[in-house]
């Protein structure tokens, strides 16, 4: 599906590479700017042959500037080994996480090839764009990243945002964010460190222009949703925030 298309610059994304009871729905996406693309989170290998044959309809998957990795899940990354194999691309990975990737492929596969992003985020040339790479550590991951496309200003947000009611139509963007709040909020909770990063990531987030945040599990935030989600992860008890001795004791 297109999130958006100026005939110079694309944003795809990809929702139903897996189906059934395989694997939890992971949604991928392509940035195109001007022959230049770069893929986020492809995903493990039950994506990889449908991802990579669907891209074909696009482009020369050869060609891929970049494969990103938001983090080091097995969903996010797991099938960049075929990625390597198949595409001239340069890995683009938290450099807290570099030292993992060689886990996912073989000896001496990744040499030169590793673009490590540093904590505080990064810039990366796109085409005629800037894709910027924005921290978003312990919100999900010890390193972590989210990416912000400043043309079509999509926020691709990883794992912050993941939201899998039952039945949704993947294609239909949330506009109310109460419609959702019962499939994320327990998954919110558990997998962000704490409320202090909740609170930094909003500060930041806020000074960019987005008219769409994107995760990559479940439907994508428009309109007032958008200004309600950055409101309820700014205020976000979660994490450290709800431990106590209880969770703590002997078994």
């Amino acid at each position: 599906m297109e999130l958006f298309n100026n005939g110079e610059h694309v944003c795809l994304v990809f929702r139903d590479m897996v189906t059934g009871d395989e694997a939890v729905q992971a949604n991928q996406f392509l940035v195109y700017d001007h022959n230049h693309a770069a893929l986020i989170d492809p995903g493990g290998d039950l994506t990889y042959s449908k991802l990579f044959m669907t891209i074909s309809n696009f482009m020369n998957v050869k060609n891929l500037d970049y494969i990103i990795a938001s983090h080091q899940d097995p969903d996010i990354v797991a099938s960049l080994d075929r990625w390597l194999v198949g595409t001239d691309a340069k890995v683009v990975v938290p450099a807290l996480w570099e030292r993992f990737i060689p886990h996912f492929t073989r000896p001496g596969k990744i040499k030169g090839r590793v673009i490590p992003m540093p904590d505080q985020g990064m810039n990366l040339q796109l085409g005629s764009i800037q894709l910027k790479a924005l921290p978003a550590h312990f919100m999900h991951a010890e390193g972590n990243f989210q990416f912000y496309d400043p043309i079509s200003k999509i926020l691709f947000s990883g794992d912050l945002g993941a939201n899998l009611g039952p039945k949704a139509d993947l294609n239909e963007p949330v506009t109310d964010f109460n419609e959702v709040l019962p499939y994320l909020d327990g998954f919110h909770k558990r997998y962000i460190n704490g409320n202090k990063v909740c609170r930094y990531w909003a500060n930041m987030v806020r000074q960019l222009d987005i008219n769409m945040i994107v995760p990559q599990h479940g439907r994508a935030f428009t309109g007032k949703a958008i200004a309600e989600f950055i409101s309820y992860i700014e205020n976000l008890e979660c994490g450290m925030d709800l431990f106590t001795q209880d969770n703590y004791t002997v078994p």
